[in-house]
């Protein structure tokens, strides 16, 4: 008997309709021969530096670096029963092989193999590795199930990025907090990122228009151009060398070209056509993350021309 484990109810739910599950439990999905049930999201994350040490509740420079050598992991709060739905069911004895549906990505092969190893469970893994929730791709994807040993370094990268952040946020935040009396959160995303921003808004700020000349050969069906010349004096020279004369197109270059049909819109993709297209950006942004993650749930897909609707 398989149990099979997604990232988020909803997926969950999808997962078990293309597969035919209908018998629903409490936290989980059941069928013949096969068990579908979730983890919440991050189910299962890095303990928080107490853990390793009662003093680490106490903020002080002098306990830094903080290093675990020997890594713990906690249930994340708020999510005890799931936790223990999940044990129960991967040490149930009909169930033979557990199979990660999970995000097919990095961060989902984490969520699930910090379950998987909390809960102490020693059974195959099997991979699902699809990017679609059509029915036809989840059926398809069961067809194909990899083994989930092909899928120990990406686990692995993984961890080591959890354990990166982990220890970025929890020590520099601690160090630049006591230095300068405040709260000053760090992270090893979260400060580059405010960093870039804070470069670019300062560069905004201070910048400085500058006049320019674009001098033109224009022809029928040809123009060709000479930008960004500084200085008026040289651009009208160039301009009177050039008037009268005679041009010659020394190379054409003809390639042939084959254009893909667009791909489906992600979120990303989506509020950039749209911030094109509107006026009130911000509050249309907003409306349409809003938009998505209701349509999401009941399985429909932006494509750049239409929407597809699955029901």
């Amino acid at each position: 008997m398989q149990l099979i484990i997604a990232e988020k109810p909803s997926v969950g739910m999808a997962l078990a309709k293309a597969l035919g599950v209908v018998g629903k439990k409490n936290g989980y999905m059941e069928g013949e021969n096969i068990i579908v049930s979730w983890c919440i999201g991050h189910l299962v994350g890095l303990a928080n530096a107490d853990a390793y040490n009662e003093r680490y509740k106490k903020w002080n420079i002098a306990d830094l670096p903080i290093t675990p050598s020997d890594w713990q992991f906690v249930i994340s709060e708020g999510k005890n029963e799931q936790f223990v739905i999940l044990k129960k069911l991967m040490s149930d004895s009909r169930i033979t092989e557990v199979v990660n549906a999970c995000d097919a990505g990095r961060e989902g092969e984490l969520i699930m193999r910090l379950v998987y190893n909390k809960a102490g469970c020693k059974k195959p893994i099997k991979r699902l590795w699809i990017s679609s929730m059509e029915e036809s791709v989840i059926v398809d994807g069961f067809k194909n199930l990899r083994n989930g040993d092909a899928y120990e370094k990406l686990y692995q990268s993984a961890l080591c990025r959890a354990k990166a952040d982990w220890l970025v946020g929890i020590n520099s935040t601690r160090v630049f907090s006591k230095l300068y009396n405040k709260k000053l959160n760090v992270g090893r995303v979260m400060t580059p990122t405010l960093a870039m921003l804070s470069e670019r808004d300062s560069s905004i700020a201070s910048f400085v228009k500058e006049k320019y000349y674009n001098v033109h050969i224009k022809s029928t069906g040809l123009d060709a151009v000479l930008e960004k010349i500084k200085e008026q004096t040289e651009a009208d020279k160039i301009r009177s060398e050039c008037s009268g004369k005679e041009a010659f197109v020394k190379l054409v270059k003809r390639e042939q070209k084959t254009v893909n049909p667009p791909k489906l819109y992600d979120l990303t993709t989506l509020q950039r056509e749209q911030i094109k297209k509107t006026i009130n950006n911000t509050i249309l942004s907003w409306n349409v993350r809003i938009m998505l993650r209701s349509l999401r749930k009941k399985q429909m897909y932006f494509h750049s021309t239409h929407l597809i609707v699955k029901i």
